[in-house]
């Protein structure tokens, strides 16, 4: 674990997607995070020590998804399937594809296995797969602020975790997509899917892949906006924990009451045309009963325990 000092920063962004404003001043107490996301061996080992099982590894009940076809309703994840030419970036079901038997174990589904990637970040996790890696590792789960204050690196104010450019100079400093999404991908950074963690400069604070390569589970309900700045500085929030579980279900979707966390740090499939949201202010919302093959975490250590304000 590397050791976060706690600090005053600002959290959010008004420069880029509108469920990052507004920016406002948030104060975390110390702690310490896992340099990297956790990986297919570090997921192998525990759930050979406790025989989990995944959600993806389930079956599914009908009466959480009317209107569901019944072949869908086994055990399966949401797969990443490349398109054969240019779609309508709007509708999402173009490339993401219900796969029975897909897991953390099986990434492409039935005949793919991580063999060869164990030490990728695994994958296709729900929140409660996450959140019983850490508690079996004597370890948590972190909150927005405290995964945004440690993706910074002491950089306050930037667009990335490095600094402001994309690809400075030219070089790639995190696991993305190049090319047209979600039909091309030529991969500049030299990975097309995952990448092993580790493999691109940590940042500021020693920390890997805080940029790019998995989304990672977070323990704050989602909400379109981040609440206002304070109007004092004496009443900037310390150690944040988010809003309500009813604030977060999805008002498109009336039928899934299915909460949703955020999700932190954007993965392998971020684009710019699309979705530059490999960015430490990057925020999205992922209901917690869905694993996907670009959805992962990390964990923490709090050196006291935080209430939040």
């Amino acid at each position: 674990m590397v050791a976060i000092p706690g600090g005053t920063f600002t959290m959010g962004s008004d420069r880029h997607y509108p469920e990052e404003a507004p920016a406002h001043k948030v104060r975390v107490d110390g702690f310490s995070m896992s340099p990297v996301p956790v990986t297919n061996r570090q997921y192998a080992d525990f759930v050979a020590a406790t025989d989990y099982r995944t959600v993806a590894e389930r079956p599914l009940d009908p009466a959480d998804f009317p209107g569901a076809p019944p072949e869908n309703l086994v055990p399966g994840s949401l797969v990443f399937t490349m398109t054969p030419g240019p779609v309508d970036l709007r509708h999402l079901s173009q490339w993401w594809t219900w796969t029975p038997g897909a897991c953390w174990r099986h990434p492409e589904g039935p005949g793919s296995t991580v063999d060869g990637r164990l030490d990728h970040p695994v994958v296709h996790i729900a929140f409660e797969d996450a959140e019983a890696y850490a508690y079996w590792a004597g370890q948590e789960l972190p909150t927005e602020a405290e995964w945004e204050f440690a993706a910074r690196g002491g950089l306050e104010g930037k667009g990335f975790v490095w600094g402001d450019e994309a690809v400075p100079g030219g070089r790639y400093l995190a696991n993305f997509w190049q090319g047209e999404f979600p039909w091309r991908n030529t991969a500049a950074d030299g990975f097309a899917g995952t990448s092993p963690v580790g493999s691109f400069p940590p940042n500021g604070y020693g920390l890997y892949d805080m940029a790019g390569n998995v989304w990672e589970w977070t323990t704050d309900w989602y909400t379109d906006r981040h609440p206002a700045e304070p109007d004092k500085p004496c009443c900037v929030p310390t150690n944040p924990r988010g809003p309500s579980i009813d604030a977060s279900y999805d008002p498109a979707q009336p039928q899934f009451r299915i909460p949703r966390r955020v999700i932190k740090g954007g993965s392998f499939l971020c684009a710019d045309e699309y979705c530059q949201r490999y960015r430490p202010a990057a925020r999205r919302p992922q209901m917690i009963d869905t694993g996907m093959s670009h959805c992962g975490f990390r964990t923490v250590v709090r050196t006291v325990e935080t209430t939040g304000d």
